[in-house]
C-alpha cells in the first residue's frame, strides 16, 4: 500500500471514529458553510465531509489554507496541523466540485473557518520597570501613572481580560496601603490614607510590585506577570500663602498681583470663592494661579478679607481642598475724630468740691484702634459763659475726664455752661460741644402750712377712694426737681394701711384718700402722723424737723353692717348615694357688730338640703341624684340676730360624684328595624346602648347577650365596641311579621347593673328598598263599609234638605200669582 493510500485510510478511520457520516452532522452536500474550531487541536483534525453529486468525482480547495487545510478527492475537509488564532483568526476558503475531465460541476462555494481562542498566551507588561512620581496631599483615587500589559489572546473573551493588582508595597507602614491600582486600567493612585499620610520628609520613595493576570484574575489556571514600580514622593506645592497686608486707599494702578497659588500638576483651572456675601469682591485670579487686588481697599469698610482658592480639573471637579487666603487691610490716618453726639450733656450739683469728676467725654475715630492714628487728645478751647470766672473746668488730655478746676458752682451764677472741646489725632482736629447743667442741691426741707389739721369724722361705710383731707407743704429748693418734690408718708396711726396720700406734681398738695374700708369695731379713733420728705437725700448737715410733720385725728362712726361670710363660694363633693341626713358641708359668717348669726337656705329647688341655723352645717334631707343635677347650687343666707336683722348671701356648690345606679338602655328608638322578606341570606343590624351614669375616661364598656336562651337558634348578638353591638340572624326561615328580640346589656360597673331591652325587628315585603306593609284597621278609623254608609247617609240628608227648599220656593210663587190677580180687580179712585 502506497503512503497516499495509507494516509487516506488513516483519515477514514479517524472520520469513522468520530462518528462522522452517520446522521449528516459532519457530512452533507456542497454549500456555503462556516465552521468554528478551537485553536491548538491535534493534527489531522477532520472538519467536514462534502458529498458530490454526479457527475462530480473530486473536489478542489482554494483560499487561505496556509498549507495546513486540505481536502481529499472524496470531499473530506481536514487540517494537517493545529490552527493558531494568533496567526490567522479566520480562514476564507473556496471549494469546487469537478468531474472526471476536471470540469466544474458545483462551485466555487465559500467556506469560512473561524479559529476560536484558547488561553495559550501569557500577559506581558510593556516595560520591565516603571517609574513615577506623586505629590503629597494629591487627591485620592486620581491616577498619577499607569502600568500596561498585553495579551495575544482574544480580548473579547475571558482569555484576554487582564486584572491588575498590587502585591507588595515597600515600605508598608502600620500595614496600611498608601497606593491602589485600578484592576482594569492599571491606573495607580493614592488611597485616602496615602493622601493623608504621604510625606516626602519621612519616606521620599516607595517600591511597588504589580501583578497582571489574564482570565480576569478569576481562574486559578490564569497566566500572570509582575513588574516593579518605583514611585518618588514630591513635596505638595498646593499650599495656602502666608497672610498678607495691603495698605488701604492705595493709588497704585490696578490690578496688582499680591500672591500666587499653584497646583501640583499643570492644566488646573483656578477660581476664587467666599463663604460670606460681600457687596463687592475686589480680588481675581488668572489661570496661572496669580491672585490680584482689582480696586482700592477701605479698612473702614472691611479690615480683613478671607476667601478661598479652588483648583479644578477639566471636568469641573475639585482637585483638592480649598486654600484659605487672608488679606488684612492696613490702616492709614484718613478719618478725623468724631464727636459721640451733637451735644454731650453732664450734670453737676452746686457746692461740689474741687476735682469732682463731672463725666467722661469720649470721642471716637474710625481708624484702626491701638495705633498712632487712633490716639485722641482733648482740650477745652472755650467756656460759655465765663462767669464767675473762665477756666472753671478742665479735661484730661487723653482720658477725656471732665472735672471742676477752680471753685464750686452756684446755680444763681449760671444754671448751665457750654464747653467747646478740641479733639485731635496725629493729622486731624474736630470741635465738639459739652453742656453742663448745674443741679440744685437739697438743702431745704419741706415745711407744712399747719402742723395740726384737727379732728375728721367719717362713718365706717365711707366709700373707698374718697378724699377726706387736703394737706400742703412747701419746699424752697428749685421747683420741679427731686430736691423740691414732696412725698407724704403716714408714719403713725394707720398700721392697717387704710389711708393713702397722693401728691399733686405741680402744687405739691397732698390728698388723703381712703384706701381700705374704715372699721369702727377695730379702730374708732386714730391719731394720724404725716411726714413730708423729698425723694432726693438731704445734703449733709441738713435734717428733717418738726416742721416736716403734721397730724390729724380720724374719728370713725359706727354703721350697722351686714354679716360677712368667710368665703364668697363654698364648694363640697359627695357621692350621690349618701344616706339622708349626711353632713355634706358647712359655712361660716360673722357679724361686724358681734351679733349672733342665723343661717338659712334659698333656691333649694329640689329640696335636697337643710342647714343647721346655728352652726351653718349643711345636711342632705332627701336622696341625691347626679343624673338629675351634676352640680347642685343653693344660696346660703346669714341673718344677724337682733339689731336690724340685716342679711348677706353666699353660694354653696355641691358636686355629686357618680355611682353606678342606672341600668343600660338603648341610645335611641329602634322601632324602624326591618329585613326584607323573604330573607335570602342571614343579615345583621347594628344598635347602640347608653347609660345615664357618668362615662369613664375610655367611654362605655357594655357587654351584650340574648335575653332568652330559646332565641339562640334564631339570633346571635355580639359586641362591636364599648357601646355598639350587632344583632344577626342565624338562618333565613322567618315569617313576615314583627319579632321582639330581648337583649341583656351589662354595664360592667361596680356594682354591675344589667338591663333588658326589646328590639322590634320587622320582616316585611320590600318595595324599592323600603318596607311595605298593608294597612290594617286601626282603633278609631272606620272600615270601608262604614265609610260608604256614612257617605250615603250624608247624601240622603242633603237630598231631603234640597227637596224642602224646592217645595217652599214653588209655594211662594203660587201665592204671589193669587195676590197679583186680586190686585188687578180693584179700581183706582179719581179726584
Amino acid at each position: 500500500m502506497t503512503p497516499a493510500h495509507l494516509h487516506s485510510l488513516c483519515l477514514l478511520i479517524l472520520y469513522l471514529a468520530m462518528g462522522n457520516g452517520q446522521d449528516g452532522k459532519f457530512s452533507g452536500p456542497l454549500k456555503p458553510m462556516t465552521f468554528s474550531i478551537y485553536e491548538g487541536q491535534e493534527q489531522h483534525q477532520i472538519i467536514f465531509q462534502f458529498q458530490a453529486n454526479p457527475p462530480a468525482v473530486t473536489f478542489v480547495l482554494n483560499g487561505e489554507t496556509d498549507g495546513i487545510i486540505k481536502i481529499e478527492s472524496n470531499g473530506l475537509l481536514y487540517s494537517i496541523s493545529a490552527l493558531d488564532r494568533e496567526t490567522r483568526a479566520v480562514h476564507h476558503l473556496e471549494i469546487t466540485a469537478l468531474d472526471a475531465q476536471g470540469m466544474t460541476v458545483e462551485g466555487p462555494v465559500p467556506i469560512t473557518i473561524e479559529v476560536k481562542d484558547i488561553n495559550d498566551n501569557r500577559p506581558m507588561f510593556s516595560e520591565r520597570k516603571y517609574e513615577g512620581s506623586v505629590r503629597q496631599n494629591s487627591r485620592p483615587g486620581r491616577p498619577f501613572m499607569y502600568v500596561s500589559a498585553t495579551d495575544l489572546d482574544d480580548p473579547t473573551t475571558l482569555n484576554g481580560q487582564l486584572f491588575y493588582q498590587i502585591v507588595i508595597q515597600l515600605p508598608k507602614i502600620d500595614d496600611v496601603m498608601y497606593f491602589q491600582v485600578d484592576n482594569k486600567t492599571g491606573g495607580i493612585s493614592l488611597t485616602r490614607q496615602g493622601a493623608k499620610e504621604l510625606d516626602p520628609v519621612k519616606n521620599p520613595s516607595y517600591n511597588l510590585v504589580v501583578s497582571v493576570k489574564d482570565m480576569g484574575g478569576q481562574s486559578e489556571n490564569s497566566f500572570s506577570d509582575t513588574v516593579s514600580v518605583d514611585i518618588t514622593v514630591k513635596e505638595n506645592i498646593w499650599k495656602a500663602p502666608d497672610p498678607m497686608e495691603i495698605v488701604e486707599n492705595s493709588t497704585d494702578p490696578n490690578p496688582v498681583k499680591i500672591t500666587q497659588v499653584q497646583w501640583n500638576e499643570p492644566g488646573a483651572h483656578y477660581s476664587l470663592t467666599t463663604k460670606e456675601t460681600l457687596p463687592r469682591f475686589p480680588f481675581s485670579i488668572d489661570q496661572e494661579g496669580n491672585i490680584y487686588v482689582t480696586q482700592p481697599l477701605d479698612r473702614e469698610e472691611k479690615d480683613l478679607y478671607v476667601f478661598y482658592a479652588v483648583a479644578k480639573d477639566e471636568y469641573g471637579n475639585p482637585l483638592s481642598y480649598w486654600l484659605q487666603i487672608e488679606v488684612k487691610v492696613k490702616d492709614i490716618n484718613d478719618n478725623p475724630p468724631s464727636c459721640p453726639s451733637t451735644m454731650t450733656v453732664f450734670e453737676v450739683q452746686e457746692n461740689e468740691a474741687l476735682g469732682k469728676r463731672i463725666g467722661i467725654f469720649t470721642a471716637y475715630d474710625l481708624d484702626e484702634a491701638n495705633t498712632v492714628h487712633s490716639v485722641l487728645r482733648y482740650k477745652i478751647v472755650q467756656q460759655t459763659p465765663e462767669c464767675p470766672v473762665d477756666g472753671l473746668f478742665l479735661i484730661e488730655e487723653y482720658e477725656g475726664k471732665v472735672q471742676l478746676a477752680k471753685q464750686s458752682l452756684k446755680k444763681q451764677d449760671a444754671p448751665q455752661y457750654n464747653l467747646t472741646v478740641e479733639v485731635s489725632d496725629r493729622d486731624f482736629k474736630t470741635l465738639c460741644t459739652i453742656e453742663i447743667n448745674v443741679i440744685d442741691i437739697n438743702d431745704q426741707i419741706p415745711i407744712f402750712e399747719k402742723s395740726d389739721y384737727g379732728n375728721l369724722t367719717f362713718s365706717e361705710d365711707t366709700a373707698v377712694g374718697s378724699t377726706i383731707l387736703t394737706i400742703q407743704a412747701t419746699d424752697a429748693d428749685e421747683p420741679f426737681t427731686g430736691s423740691s418734690k414732696i412725698l407724704y408718708r403716714i408714719t403713725q396711726g394707720d398700721k392697717e394701711g387704710r389711708l393713702a396720700i397722693d401728691t399733686d406734681p405741680h402744687t405739691n398738695a397732698g390728698y388723703v384718700t381712703i384706701k381700705k374700708p374704715l372699721d369702727f369695731e377695730t379702730a374708732p379713733i386714730s391719731r394720724i402722723v404725716i411726714h413730708a420728705e423729698n425723694p432726693e437725700p438731704l445734703v449733709p448737715g441738713v435734717t428733717y424737723n418738726a416742721s416736716s410733720f403734721a397730724t390729724f385725728v380720724l374719728v370713725v362712726t359706727d354703721v350697722n353692717e351686714t354679716p360677712v361670710f368667710s368665703q364668697f363660694v363654698y364648694q363640697a363633693e359627695v357621692r350621690e348615694d349618701v344616706a339622708v341626713n349626711t353632713k355634706v358641708g358647712n359655712v361660716t359668717a360673722r357679724d361686724p357688730e358681734g351679733l349672733g348669726i342665723r343661717y338659712s337656705l334659698r333656691d333649694d329647688t329640689r329640696g335636697w338640703l337643710r342647714i343647721d341655723p346655728t352652726t351653718g352645717e349643711i345636711f342632705s334631707k332627701a336622696p341625691l341624684d347626679r343624673e338629675t343635677e351634676h352640680v347642685y347650687q343653693v344660696q346660703v343666707v346669714a341673718t344677724e340676730v337682733g339689731g336690724s336683722s340685716l342679711s348677706s348671701t353666699s353660694l354653696f356648690h355641691l358636686t355629686l360624684k357618680d355611682v353606678n345606679d342606672n341600668a343600660p338602655r338603648l341610645a335611641r328608638d329602634y322601632t324602624g328595624l326591618f329585613f326584607c322578606h323573604p330573607l335570602r341570606t342571614p343579615g345583621s343590624l347594628v344598635f347602640e346602648a347608653t347609660d345615664d351614669d357618668q362615662q369613664t375616661l375610655r367611654g362605655f364598656h357594655f357587654s351584650f347577650s340574648l335575653g332568652s336562651e330559646s332565641l339562640q337558634n334564631d339570633w346571635e348578638v355580639y359586641r362591636i365596641n364599648g357601646s355598639f353591638a350587632r344583632l344577626s340572624t342565624k338562618h333565613t326561615n322567618f315569617e313576615e311579621r314583627v319579632y321582639t328580640v330581648p337583649i341583656r346589656i351589662n354595664d360592667q360597673g361596680w356594682p354591675p347593673l344589667e338591663g333588658t331591652v326589646n328590639l322590634p325587628v320587622t320582616f316585611c315585603t320590600c318595595v324599592e328598598g323600603s318596607c311595605f306593609r298593608p294597612a290594617g284597621r286601626r282603633e278609631g278609623i272606620p272600615t270601608v263599609g262604614m265609610a260608604v254608609g256614612t257617605l250615603l247617609t250624608t247624601l240622603l240628608v242633603i237630598g231631603i234638605i234640597l227637596a224642602v227648599v224646592f217645595i217652599r220656593i214653588k209655594n211662594n210663587r203660587s201665592s204671589d200669582k193669587v195676590e197679583n190677580a186680586q190686585a188687578s180687580e180693584v179700581k183706582p179712585l179719581r179726584s
